[in-house]
């Protein structure tokens, strides 16, 4: 599949072959299908993210098409030098919390003085090393760097233990009474190992089936 560095059928033969019981779910909801979002560069990935946190799609396209308004000459999106020029009340007449300002403001800090890795060096750190440079940005916590590792960079492996709906999904597919602990649910992951991202995505695609 165009974007993972993974054969996706691999992936779904080896999850059924090491968990049986994710068989039914993969068979109901088909091939895989996950798609990833298009990145000019690792800032707008993460800047995009923080303006996203908490909000409704439509809500946070709204806004951040308003900020991305701030700089008609900017053809491929703002950069970290836009923001830090920008006074906070025009990035608060966009719609963007005060907390989001600053968030944004410290990944543009922290971006222009290399800090963090550019998108091409990102993709050659591993998923522990480079969630551990994600968090260090005000406004991004590990969910928030493992999205960008699973909808961004494609990586195959990656399972967010605090994304409420995943684990709801989980509890739903496999009959639970209650949501797992985030502990209970890693121990069942270690089944879906080297593809828990491919089994997060067939688990969170069980939400919208009837």
């Amino acid at each position: 599949m165009a974007g993972f560095g993974f054969d996706a059928r691999k992936a779904v033969r080896h999850l059924i072959a090491a968990d049986p019981a994710l068989a039914p779910i993969i068979d109901a909801v088909g091939p895989f299908r996950m798609e990833l979002k298009h990145s000019r560069s690792l800032f707008g990935a993460l800047a995009e993210a923080i303006v996203y946190q908490q909000l409704s799609n439509k809500a946070a396209a709204t806004i951040y098409g308003r900020v991305e308004a701030l700089y008609p000459r900017a053809r491929d999106g703002f950069t970290p030098r836009h923001i830090l020029k920008t006074p906070d009340e025009a990035l608060r007449g966009c719609g963007l919390s005060r907390a989001k300002v600053l968030a944004v403001q410290d990944l543009a800090r922290k971006v222009q003085g290399g800090e963090l890795p550019t998108l091409e060096e990102a993709q050659a750190l591993d998923d522990a090393a480079l969630i551990e440079r994600l968090v260090t940005v005000r406004g991004i916590g590990r969910w928030s760097a493992e999205m960008f590792l699973m909808f961004r960079l494609g990586r195959p492996d990656v399972l967010p233990l605090d994304d409420y709906s995943l684990r709801k999904a989980y509890a739903k597919a496999f009959r639970k009474r209650a949501l797992p602990s985030a502990q209970a649910f890693e121990r069942h992951g270690e089944k879906w190992r080297p593809y828990r991202t491919v089994a997060s995505w067939y688990l969170w695609q069980t939400l919208n089936a009837p």
